[in-house]
């Protein structure tokens, strides 16, 4: 009997919570249609790949200039200079990211080192012309022998026109929910203090765990429905290529979202204001974005990053997204964040605790 009734008292304030949050527009957007705006907006970030390039070149021969504007992957573009200063001053000038002098017996290039990422593609493209010179020159007999040469290749993982968003957009599904769900469960936790809503809880019958429990059980029928909207946009809409399980796809993100609330649901108890609670993210956000996988890191670096929630939503992420692992290559990584979700929970009892005998 006395197990009926806490049943009831967490359905109960659970209902509350997901009543409130039905009349609340702004929580409820941002909790539905934020993280499918952000994704779109990184979805179109990272397929949005220029491929134009403009190299210099100043007495460079026509073969070269030929290879350069016959290049399959990139739209390369080439402008002649007569002279070496005119074309550094188109260079200094962002006409062209690299320039190619060949008028002095050693060749030199001179590279916009601002755009490294077109610099390097640059840099390729011109070795890939001095290579296809020389082969060029090469007895026609030679030449054959090296062209049919050519290995085979297999991808092991992904394919080969596999894009940005593609080898991105895993991670950047975890840091966007536990984002957002650090972010809104942690100020809600908040109003519901600074309202004086919590205290009428704490002067009841009402145990601590059951508020505790009554606000995971809220919000985490939201993460659930979250979890499907946001799981269903990313790989429908937005043709994110999953190799594994959708729904183990979708019990990593939910349990992101758990581990999320109750982290923030944790610090909010040290806030008295909202503007307090997203002080907490340049603290507890920003590092995990770059240490929890997305970047490659070595060293103390790569250390710190297991000691961040995020990097074990990231990990499992890549595993299912990207290779195609089952719930046991994950269960590491899941069994984490279950037990970081259970020992906030406990953290918060305690706090409720204090706040009570306060």
């Amino acid at each position: 009997m006395e197990g009926q009734v806490k049943n009831m008292r967490i359905r109960a304030l659970a209902f509350r919570i997901l009543t409130q949050i039905k009349h609340d527009k702004r929580t409820l957007g941002l909790i539905l249609i934020a993280p499918l705006l952000i994704m779109t907006i990184i979805y179109f970030i990272f397929n949005a790949s220029d491929t134009s390039l403009n190299i210099g070149v100043v007495e460079v021969p026509d073969s070269y200039i030929a290879i350069f504007n016959d290049n399959e992957d990139l739209d390369v573009t080439t402008k002649e200079y007569n002279e070496t200063e005119v074309g550094k001053t188109a260079l200094t000038d962002e006409e062209v990211v690299v320039l190619l002098d060949m008028s002095n017996d050693e060749p030199i290039i001179y590279i916009d080192g601002s755009e490294a990422t077109k610099s390097k593609q640059a840099i390729s493209v011109i070795s890939a012309a001095k290579i296809q010179t020389k082969l060029d020159a090469l007895p026609e007999q030679m030449k054959t022998s090296l062209e049919t040469d050519e290995w085979d290749t297999a991808y092991l993982y992904g394919k080969e026109d596999s894009s940005m968003f593609d080898s991105f957009g895993a991670g950047m599904i975890g840091i966007v929910i536990f984002f957002l769900v650090f972010l809104i469960g942690g100020i809600n936790f908040l109003g519901e203090r600074t309202s004086g809503t919590l205290e009428k809880l704490l002067s009841t019958p009402i145990r601590r765990i059951e508020i505790v429990l009554g606000y995971v059980l809220g919000f985490g029928i939201l993460a659930i429905i979250q979890s499907l909207v946001f799981t269903l946009f990313v790989v429908k809409v937005l043709n994110l290529e999953v190799v594994g399980s959708i729904w183990l796809l979708i019990l990593i993100i939910l349990l992101t979202s758990v581990t999320a609330l109750t982290l923030g649901m944790v610090l909010s108890t040290t806030a008295s204001s909202e503007f307090q609670m997203v002080q907490f993210i340049p603290i507890v956000i920003i590092p995990q974005i770059f240490l929890c996988g997305i970047f490659k890191l070595s060293g103390a670096l790569k250390i710190a990053g297991y000691f961040m929630p995020l990097y074990y939503t990231t990990h499992a992420l890549d595993e299912v997204i990207l290779r195609g692992q089952t719930f046991m290559d994950v269960s590491f990584d899941l069994g984490l964040l279950f037990c970081l979700s259970v020992f906030f929970i406990l953290i918060n009892i305690l706090l409720l605790k204090l706040k009570r005998n306060l």
